[in-house]
């Protein structure tokens, strides 16, 4: 039956560096997919890496199935002095093609929000998105997430 997906099981949980591969390899994925950019994985690889051996840089979350990665999450940290509390950021969300519109990202989120809410210092959630990714758009919105009325600026130094 067309776009007949039947219910699978999965699990999440942090990830670790068994995982450094698969994470790096979804990254470039979602670079190629949202933004029609590509990664150096020479790059990608020891910067996915050095996260999972800092968590003060941030936290990776997994969807796993039948012994494989299928989705991920990135949380990083902002300190915020108007709330004296962190915001937790979702970056890096990717889930395998195959698997998406399945509830992995919905399954991913419920996660963090509820690790987030066992945290006493986290005051709430925010990620940034591609604009023209309108189906992430609605996947958010769905979730509880709201658009503001910030804007991302950024200057990249060179490597």
């Amino acid at each position: 039956m067309a776009g007949y997906h039947p219910h699978i099981e999965f699990i999440i949980r942090q990830s670790n560096l068994a995982d450094r591969d698969v994470i790096a390899d979804f990254n470039a994925a979602l670079a190629q997919e949202t933004e029609d950019l590509r990664l150096d994985l020479a790059v990608v690889r020891p910067g996915v890496e050095a996260i999972l051996r800092d968590p003060a840089k941030g936290s990776y979350f997994v969807a796993e199935t039948r012994g494989a990665v299928v989705g991920q999450v990135l949380i990083t940290y902002e300190w915020s002095d108007w709330r004296n509390g962190n915001f937790w950021w979702l970056q890096s969300v990717y889930v395998q093609k195959e698997f998406r519109a399945r509830g992995v990202f919905k399954a991913l989120f419920a996660y963090v929000v509820a690790e987030a809410a066992k945290q006493k210092n986290v005051c709430g959630l925010r990620l940034y998105m591609e604009t023209k990714n309108h189906r992430a758009r609605e996947v958010y919105r769905r979730l509880g997430m709201k658009e503001t009325h910030y804007q991302v600026f950024e200057r990249i130094f060179p490597a």
